[in-house]
């Protein structure tokens, strides 16, 4: 434990200072800056940034994650040249880099909302669960990434492969779901949707901002049925155990993956 702190806090020193992490926070700090200035409805401002938000950060944490651990192949094996332990090196690589990302992605997107003095009041909850899936989205992407660089030797191979998934569940898996929805509407169809929306972190993150904005009744019989569902209790704590279990495996799998490397 204290082998993986050490590293954590190595990581997340090292990343602070990367400039791709920067051009990130400053991205975000400007989108949010500008749509507050155009936009003048705070809840507009969070619409927008929504969209913003569930586009670039699974892009960015992806293609970064995988980026960087390829760039620190030579770091890792002389880590492993010590009496290090491969699960503390591979977890606190993941822990620095995720803590490290999630901390430009909360004061690219939150410092704006308390310097307009929408962080507090009435728009906190909305701000707040855009955060908490957007940490949850950076958490996740960064596992996938890293079970990626860990499972590809080539680094095309890998850094193709997260961009790739990336385009499928940003783009092409709802453009599936509305064709399934068109094909099928005849049949009762409520509970496969809930389910294959499930499926998709992004979709999955979406909807719960979506809910929390009390725009769903612009989305008609299935902005109802979300509502329905994701709205109670139930919907809401099987949701959140969705995106622990998108979390979990990723890390599980890079972690075993990385313990049989040979490097």
């Amino acid at each position: 434990m204290g082998q993986a702190v050490k590293i954590l806090t190595y990581e997340i020193h090292n990343l602070v200072r990367s400039r791709w992490l920067i051009g990130m926070g400053v991205l975000l700090l400007a989108a949010t800056e500008v749509l507050f200035r155009f936009g003048g409805d705070p809840s507009r401002a969070v619409t927008s940034l929504m969209n913003v938000v569930f586009l670039i950060v699974p892009l960015v944490s992806l293609v970064l994650g995988t980026v960087y651990f390829y760039s620190s192949r030579e770091f890792n094996e002389l880590l492993l040249a010590q009496p290090v332990n491969r699960t503390a090196i591979y977890l606190g690589k993941l822990a620095g880099f995720t803590a490290a990302l999630s901390l430009v992605f909360a004061l690219g997107t939150g410092l704006p909302f308390l310097l307009h003095g929408y962080g507090l009041g009435d728009y906190a909850g909305k701000v707040a669960i855009l955060l908490v899936v957007g940490e949850a989205l950076v958490i996740i992407f960064s596992a996938v990434a890293f079970l990626a660089a860990t499972r590809y030797e080539d680094r095309v191979k890998g850094l193709g492969s997260v961009i790739l998934l990336w385009f499928f569940l940003s783009a092409v898996y709802d453009g599936l779901l509305l064709l399934a929805v068109h094909a099928f509407h005849r049949y009762p169809y409520e509970t496969p949707l809930m389910a294959l929306v499930m499926l998709n972190p992004i979709d999955l993150g979406r909807i719960l901002v979506l809910l929390q904005l009390d725009i769903s009744a612009l989305m008609g019989f299935t902005g109802a049925l979300f509502r329905k569902f994701y709205g109670s209790g139930v919907g809401t704590a099987v949701s959140s155990a969705m995106l622990v279990l998108y979390a979990a495996i990723p890390i599980a799998l890079g972690l075993l993956s990385f313990r049989r490397k040979d490097f």
